[in-house]
């Protein structure tokens, strides 16, 4: 085991003072300290070189190997390791090598003003990253603390709340939490329209208001939540799909032949920091995903114009694979191979055409078989009966 050779401090608004007496020993004795503007102010008693950090931000990597040897120092706001610095640097330089120091989090304290527990609610951040991959969290007597983007994130989260029927949800920003300039603005979602400053933490309460929208992150969303073309995969269909494509947190999903984009959205949502390439050659469905994605919080879903097998090529290594369009030998022998181990791969088929291509990879490559065939209630005329919907056959594995 090697000898740490970096120290990560988190620090708070009460700045040095607030630091365990072994973390306060260690930033001022230090050599070099890296942090952000903020993070100097905070320290600023300690004689020490000042590193900013580096643009872009990638390069942190390199500008602290360039300094091993001396005694260095990484100050981060708060808890390093919660949605901040010290999880890419730990991944870059391995755990042997960082001493980390922890300070409350902004969480911690916006939770202990609220009177919540950490326990019942979740922690988001969207700092640096897409607003609206919020949006799968807004549901009934949800409670939500979120790290913003700046100082007009709580805005756009509001309209996010009031589009979606829950207007009346309670939203409290909070900023420089600890220090002696700590602030507060509190209102409901619809009437939102205080100045914060850029730097924050908001907590939302969600109350789901008459006719609010109220979907779960467990995959089967409703038909009507997509735009579509009439040519998707249906709700009862999709659940049963996305169940056997195993969403898991980080885990790479290839969807081949994405249509309006509803298994990978779904995908997710249902797992966090889960991650989606979507093949889609025609322009006006590849449009539909991109709006599904934003309306339903997966901003992050890459779509391509591209087409299986050939789009495949020298794309990541995915845990799931579902071929929705585009069905052939070729395709599914590439997507099988390229499937890191134990992972899925799902293709579904509705044509005679398509199922008899399926019936061949089973025989050849194993795997369930599995008829799906949905029937739902509709009006005939003035009653009621059953219409079916076109039977579905679906072929499962996973690579061992």
């Amino acid at each position: 085991m090697s000898t740490p050779w970096l120290h990560i401090v988190g620090i708070g608004e009460d700045g040095m003072d607030g630091l365990s007496p072994t973390a306060r020993a260690v930033v001022e004795s230090a050599e070099v300290i890296v942090g952000g503007d903020r993070h100097h102010r905070l320290s600023d008693n300690v004689r020490a070189e000042r590193i900013a950090w580096p643009s872009p931000f990638d390069a942190v990597i390199h500008l602290l190997e360039r300094h091993r040897g001396k005694r260095l120092v990484v100050l981060a706001t708060g808890d390093p390791l919660w949605f901040s610095v010290g999880a890419k640097i730990v991944r870059a330089l391995g755990e042997d090598a960082i001493t980390f120091h922890p300070q409350l989090s902004a969480f911690q304290l916006a939770a202990a003003r609220m009177g919540w527990s950490l326990a019942d609610l979740e922690t988001l951040t969207v700092h640096g990253r897409p607003v609206a991959q919020m949006i799968p969290y807004i549901q009934p007597d949800a409670r939500l603390l979120i790290l913003t983007t700046g100082a007009e994130t709580p805005a756009e989260i509001a309209c996010f709340l009031t589009e979606r029927g829950y207007g009346d949800s309670r939203m409290v920003v909070f900023s420089a939490m600890g220090g002696p300039d700590e602030a507060r603005a509190e209102a409901r979602a619809k009437d939102w329209k205080a100045q914060v400053s850029s730097f924050n933490t908001l907590a939302v309460e969600c109350i789901a208001g008459p006719g609010a929208q109220v979907f779960s992150r467990v995959p089967g969303l409703p038909d009507a939540a997509y735009a579509h073309d009439g040519k998707m995969t249906k709700q009862e269909v999709r659940a049963i799909t996305l169940a056997r494509l195993m969403p898991m947190r980080g885990a790479l999903l290839w969807d081949i032949g994405a249509g309006c984009g509803s298994v990978g959205v779904e995908w997710m949502r249902a797992a966090p920091d889960a991650r989606a390439i979507g093949l889609e050659p025609d322009p006006g469905r590849r449009a539909l995903a991109a709006q599904n994605a934003a309306q339903l919080g997966t901003p992050r879903f890459d779509l391509r114009d591209a087409t299986a097998p050939e789009g495949l090529a020298n794309l990541p290594a995915p845990d799931a694979v579902f071929i929705g369009g585009g069905l052939s030998t070729e395709t599914a022998e590439a997507a099988l191979a390229a499937l890191r181990p134990h992972g899925r791969l799902v293709a579904n088929a509705v044509t005679l055409e398509s199922e008899s291509l399926l019936l061949a990879l089973q025989a050849r490559l194993g795997g369930d078989l599995t008829r799906l065939a949905i029937t739902r209630a509709a009006p005939v005329g003035s009653l009621t009966g059953w219409r079916p919907m076109m039977p579905v056959t679906q072929w499962s594995l996973t690579k061992r």
